[in-house]
């Protein structure tokens, strides 16, 4: 295996380059620097290496990769607030981005280079892309997860997702209460159902237009994307199914009808019959011929990282930047070959990536090419 240390001049890498922790999780208050290189964390299990990929996470809009709360962030051996900052080559250049505790609660304060400003912002500033080891039940779990996980890929190359998914289910909040409070005030239903179905539709179409793009890639392959199956991945749901057959302005009106039709049966049901809220994604093991959900764990988590591996080579093309890559115990369910193979897909991508693991010989070969950190008492400690 070849090792590169620059990246394609056409692509700007994201890095970080310094992180500080304070009071966040299991840590008091430490810095890690990384010389903008990868980094490997090694330690036992409970040892604290996830809780750093979670503060990296939270350098995104977004709840991060464990979808915690702001109280959950807090050490619980004081009262002082928990702080994320760092160092980092971001999308519009060397930046110094933080995150913590804010003075208003169930809010999390965000700056970027000492000033103020939007969680949303941190958008046109850094992206992440993680896989952990929870997300190895993502075929088989609810379909709400495979939701998200599909939405947070969007969020890479459309930052306007979020906010139509926000507004969508605000709209859907609002007329339950109605419905629930027995309103019958058509023109203020009609108004929110037309929201409503704007946002779903345009939802929905991009959904439709991320996966056609993904499976372009991780259905054919790459050449970064050597020993890893091809997947195709297919969305499912009654306004997707519009979408395909008629335009967006008249599958709008399909959508508004159907929820002007199902009034009576929302009020009693609560929330709505028909909607991307409904939506499930399928992916299909191209080379088995099987649905990801009957495929064993190994091969599901194969398939996740074509996925990931595909979406980071959309990045890197249609974007031009290419995001940072946080693997959490990465070489669970990976046999030595397929690991090997991993390294090199990620080799040729050049990511900056952020690995953990229980045992430091599992990256013996990329580990000179990374920067080495070991986990023990809340310290992370450098590797000489």
């Amino acid at each position: 295996m070849t090792s590169k240390t620059t990246s394609l001049p056409d692509c700007s890498v994201l890095s970080i380059s310094k992180l500080s922790l304070t009071n966040f999780r299991n840590y008091d208050q430490t810095t890690l620097d990384s010389g903008g290189k990868s980094v490997i964390l090694t330690g036992s299990n409970g040892a604290g290496k996830t809780n750093i990929l979670e503060a990296i996470s939270l350098l995104t809009p977004g709840r991060g990769l464990r979808g915690a709360s702001i109280d959950d962030y807090q050490n619980m051996h004081t009262d002082n607030p928990w702080a994320v900052s760092s160092a980092c080559t971001s999308m519009v250049g060397q930046a110094r981005i933080g995150t913590g505790r804010g003075e208003t609660p169930k809010r999390r304060a965000i700056r970027i280079n000492g000033d103020g400003v939007k969680q949303a912002d941190l958008a046109e500033y850094m992206s992440c892309v993680w896989l952990t080891p929870q997300m190895d039940r993502l075929f088989n779990d609810g379909a709400s997860s495979r939701r998200r996980f599909l939405d947070r890929l969007i969020l890479g190359f459309d930052k306007a997702h979020a906010g139509r998914i926000s507004g969508y289910e605000k709209a859907l909040r609002s007329r339950s209460h109605l419905l629930k409070d027995n309103c019958q005030d058509d023109t203020w239903l009609s108004s929110l159902e037309r929201e409503i179905s704007q946002r779903g539709i345009a939802i929905g179409a991009t959904r439709l237009h991320m996966t056609h793009r993904l499976n372009q890639v991780i259905s054919n392959g790459f050449d970064g994307l050597n020993g890893f199956p091809g997947a195709h991945i297919d969305i499912k749901g009654v306004v997707e199914d519009w979408l395909k057959n008629y335009s967006a302005s008249e599958s709008e009106d399909l959508f508004q009808n159907a929820l002007k039709q199902s009034r009576p049966l929302d009020a009693v049901s609560g929330g709505a019959h028909i909607g991307i809220h409904k939506t499930d994604i399928h992916v299909q093991h191209l080379d088995k011929n099987m649905e990801a959900s009957l495929c064993s764990t190994g091969e599901q988590k194969a398939l996740l990282i074509s996925i990931i591996l595909g979406d980071l080579q959309l990045q890197k093309f249609e974007t031009g930047h290419m995001p940072i890559l946080l693997l959490d115990e990465i070489p669970a369910h990976l046999d030595t070959k397929k690991l090997s193979a991993l390294f090199d897909a990620i080799d040729s991508l050049a990511p900056q990536v952020w690995y953990t693991g229980t045992k430091a010989n599992d990256f013996s070969l990329i580990s000179k090419v990374c920067s080495n950190f070991i986990i023990e008492e809340n310290t992370i400690i450098p590797c000489i």
